[in-house]
This record gives C-alpha cells, sequence and structure tokens, in this order.
C-alpha cells in the first residue's frame, strides 16, 4: 500500500489503468474531457505492475482491479463508481476541489 501511496500523493487525478482495457480509456476520456490531465499508470506496462494490481484488488477491494481512480489521493473507486459520479454531476465538483481543474462552464 504504501507504493500506491507515494504514487498518488501530490497528484490531483491518478489512474491505475491497462493499456488493453476499454473502460479505462473510457474513464481516462472522460476526465481528460473536462481539461484534468491525470498521471496514469499502465500496469501491464510496468515491471511492478502485477504487485500495484494485486495491492489494488487485496488492500482496496478494487474489483475489477482497472481502472482505480484515486482523485484528490483518495481513491474514489473503478468504472461503476466514476460513471455514478458523473450522473449525479458529482464528478466535476470533485475535480475543482482536488485542483485538477480550475474552471469548468457547462456547455
Amino acid at each position: 500500500m504504501d507504493t500506491i501511496t507515494s504514487m498518488v500523493a501530490q497528484k490531483p487525478v491518478v489512474i491505475f489503468s491497462k493499456s488493453s482495457c476499454c473502460m479505462s480509456h473510457t474513464i481516462k476520456s472522460l476526465i481528460s474531457s473536462y481539461g484534468a490531465n491525470p498521471t496514469v499508470y499502465e500496469l501491464d506496462e510496468m515491471p511492478n505492475g502485477q504487485a500495484i494490481e494485486s495491492a489494488l484488488v487485496q488492500q482496496l477491494k478494487c474489483q475489477p482491479s482497472v481502472p482505480a481512480v484515486f482523485i484528490g489521493q483518495q481513491f474514489v473507486g473503478g468504472a461503476d463508481r466514476v460513471m455514478s459520479l458523473q450522473v449525479r454531476n458529482q464528478l466535476v465538483p470533485m475535480l475543482i476541489r482536488s485542483n485538477a481543474i480550475w474552471v469548468w462552464t457547462r456547455t
């Protein structure tokens, strides 16, 4: 867990992903569409990716393991949780509070 904590420290948005995961791509696109620049860790492209994925599953109960989204250094959850926040218009306020975005104009 210390590895994950250090990876999300001082970063407004972190997404643990796999390059072949379509839901990871969707969540990255959604968050980026608001002007945020998330830090993305592609677990399948990292030497210690399997160990990080195991920690996400065992310690944070992230099922499926990716995408795993942190906003403001807090674990938000996976794609279902992020989409739920989006539908309830709570995602953008979270991004603003974490300083991932500063201004947002609803169009």
